[in-house]
């Protein structure tokens, strides 16, 4: 069985330029930021980094980068994004390739698989991929959600470490903490506003949206989490529950990006089809800054 770092992993943004190119550098400033902040993982192209916006190149470009600024300070763990399996399998290999720790691999959206088919794509593209795999369960996102009954099959497999949960209901994530309990295999969760409830059930740590605007916090709550101090987790919590929830509003990931512009940190654009944060939530993600004193 492989092992998985636990913590927080920051589902990182894709800055692109004014006239939408690909920021490198931009990119190298946000992820820099991150290490220095002593998150554990990176996590780069999934919804939150824009990935279907990204040519097969820039997807390739963006691991590699964040591969090089990571340094082997933190995990790199890119996310496939694909309902395709050979699409799937042969970015996950060229992650592998490029240095990536982990892959995560989004359920297959819009086909609307059977739990059958759901299985079997997983257990394919573990077999298949030189790196351990994350499963990423976001039936909000992807029409399908992935049943206790088919993690409990791929929790058995020796190369997936462990799920990248989007769903908030806290009985489902404590079910699978429950059933994870005496296997090698990591329970995070993928929304912010339940990461300090769900470490306290005993989950890893969380694929993490606001990592991006404030990456010592997150950082702060997992490690309080995992060393079992929950009072002084649960008041960081508390304290910025309100900017967690606004690092939400429309979709992801616009109020982030608005946040690191505001911030003055390469946020930039987003690609069609999505847009700017309109002007009354920016002015709510504004507020929340300027009242913990970022902006």
């Amino acid at each position: 069985m492989c092992s998985m770092t636990k913590g927080v992993f920051t589902l990182q943004v894709t800055p692109f330029t004014k006239d939408l190119k690909l920021d490198e550098p931009g990119l190298r400033i946000l992820i820099h930021r991150q290490i220095e902040s002593g998150v554990h993982g990176i996590a780069p192209l999934g919804v939150t980094g824009e990935n279907p916006a990204l040519t097969e190149a820039e997807v390739d470009r963006v691991v590699e980068i964040a591969v090089d600024e990571a340094g082997g300070k933190a995990k790199v763990a890119p996310d496939t994004c694909s309902n395709n399996l050979e699409q799937t399998i042969d970015r996950a290999r060229r992650y592998a390739k490029i240095g990536a720790d982990y892959v995560v691999v989004f359920a297959p959206f819009l086909v609307l698989p059977t739990q059958a088919g759901l299985i079997d794509f997983y257990l394919r593209t573990a077999d298949a991929v030189p790196v351990p795999i994350i499963i990423h369960n976001a039936p909000a996102r992807v029409g399908v959600n992935l049943e206790h009954k088919g993690y409990q099959r791929l929790m058995e497999h020796g190369n997936i470490a462990g799920t990248k949960d989007g769903k908030k209901e806290l009985d489902h994530l404590a079910k699978l903490l429950h059933m994870a309990r005496d296997k090698e295999f990591e329970v995070f969760t993928g929304k912010d506003t339940t990461a300090y409830p769900m470490m306290a059930f005993g989950g890893s740590g969380m694929f993490s949206v606001a990592a991006n605007v404030v990456p010592g916090v997150m950082r702060g709550i997992a490690d309080l989490c995992l060393a079992g101090k929950l009072e002084e987790a649960r008041a960081i919590h508390y304290a910025y529950y309100d900017l967690f929830a606004a690092l939400r509003l429309e979709t992801n990931p616009m109020a982030a990006k608005a946040a690191l512009s505001l911030m003055g940190l390469p946020g930039g654009p987003l690609r069609p089809p999505l847009t700017g944060l309109n002007d009354p939530n920016r002015e709510t993600v504004r507020s929340l800054l300027a009242e913990k004193g970022m902006i």
